[in-house]
């Protein structure tokens, strides 16, 4: 059971939050006349490594104007952090955000310049890294350590523990470290309401006071099905329940309820479709709240491509967001090497949304300029409004797919010779 100082905490967390909000002047969303939608979305993944320095930031603007791009995706949400003048996260180390040196609106006034349109991308769940944790004891894995996603494996040890105790982060981080092949990091609990509150604050924050022209989930899911086994979810979950099952299910289950994981236990398939409808949840209400304050603000999420691993086991229904109308581009990471996959899974795409939603995301990191400049026309061939390459860095910089730097250039002559920008 919640104890009453932790539902008082929680109450009083929420309570803090709204009283700020309100009291807090906002500047009034800036209503102008959006850069005109391309016919061709030709988009680049900026990662925040390119976010630390004035110069960084006017090159990358710079190139992605010289070989036609028209729409750049800059991440300023990276782990928990803000690379923008943010009242709810702390600045990264050695990002120091001021008026004078604001890497978003940097980029929007660059970008702007060049009729480039911008779309701020922020990380959702995942929170911190598992191996370089942040060190800003104001960041928010050390200030709602409850606010965490937990592995199955650890539910029941963590269930009984005092998250502040250091302990319970310690573990939750060694789990990460030990089972690297499918977990990014720390990840939020996306059934607490304060997760959602205050992922819902980051996003208000930036349409409030930034002239973006789109706002871009990443990371809005789970990482795994062994994930989240939070105490928060596993309360939630038995509440949400409850209105569904008989007055005997409902007694019985009460003599067993020592042990917290009986109701996920007993119900998994129940269980996934609460874990999904937190995150849908989520994306709806985010969604009409940025289009209420700014209807020509884009809202766009960055979405597994395989669309059945993306529902049964990352709780990411971006399908049902296409079709049930609060999400206006699914960019889809369609990284997979094989054109045919990729040719697929676009499919998928444009018979859920149109083809005007979707977007390629093609990863540039790891393939060639012949195959991704094959991707691009199948994707094409489907219908696709445009595709978005990730990343920035990879194509601009020497690697083993790009021996000469020129990757950016060589996919613009081929793919878009005589394209207007």
């Amino acid at each position: 059971m919640t104890s009453r100082s932790q539902v008082v905490s929680d109450a009083v967390f929420v309570a803090l939050a709204a009283f700020v909000l309100a009291c807090t002047p906002h500047a009034p969303p800036v209503m102008r006349a959006p850069i005109a939608a391309p016919q061709e979305v030709r988009a680049l993944w900026v990662v925040r490594d390119v976010l630390t320095n004035t110069d960084s930031i006017k090159l990358m603007v710079q190139r992605a104007a010289e070989h036609g791009i028209n729409t750049l995706i800059v991440q300023v949400r990276g782990r928990g952090d803000a690379y923008y003048q943010s009242r709810w996260e702390p600045n990264p180390p050695g990002v120091t955000v001021t008026k004078d040196f604001d890497p978003l609106a940097i980029v929007i006034r660059e970008a702007h310049a060049r009729n480039i349109a911008v779309h701020a991308w922020l990380n959702t769940m995942v929170l911190a890294n598992q191996d370089t944790p942040p060190t800003d004891s104001a960041h928010l894995l050390y200030q709602r350590p409850d606010l965490l996603a937990v592995p199955y494996k650890l539910s029941r040890e963590l269930y009984v523990m005092d998250p502040r105790d250091p302990q319970y982060r310690a573990k939750i981080q060694q789990y990460e470290k030990d089972n690297r092949d499918h977990v990014e990091g720390f990840y939020l609990s996306p059934a607490a309401p304060e997760t959602k509150e205050h992922i819902y604050s980051l996003w208000m924050d930036v349409v409030d006071h930034y002239d973006v022209d789109g706002l871009n989930f990443d990371y809005v899911r789970l990482p795994a099905p062994d994930h989240d086994y939070s105490k928060i979810s596993l309360q939630r979950f038995r509440l949400w329940l409850m209105p569904h099952l008989s007055d005997a299910e409902r007694a019985r289950f009460a003599a067993l309820e020592s042990d917290p994981l009986v109701y996920v236990d007993s119900f998994p398939g129940r269980y996934d479709d609460f874990r999904r409808t937190q995150v849908t949840e989520l994306v709806e209400r985010i969604y009409y709240a940025v289009k209420k304050r700014n209807p020509h603000v884009m809202v766009t999420a960055d979405v597994l491509a395989n669309s059945r691993d993306a529902y049964a086991n990352r709780f990411q229904d971006w399908t049902s967001w296409l079709r049930r109308g609060f999400l206006d581009v699914a960019v889809l990471m369609a990284y997979n090497t094989s054109t045919q996959v990729v040719r697929d899974q676009v499919k998928v795409a444009v018979e859920a949304g149109g083809g005007a939603r979707v977007w390629a995301g093609l990863g540039a990191y790891r393939m060639s300029v012949d195959s991704v400049v094959a991707k691009i026309n199948a994707a094409r061939a489907e219908g696709a409004r445009g595709v978005s390459f990730f990343s920035y860095a990879s194509m601009v910089h020497r690697g083993a797919f790009n021996p000469d730097g020129a990757y950016l250039a060589r996919v613009q002559a081929a793919a878009w010779p005589a394209r207007a920008p």
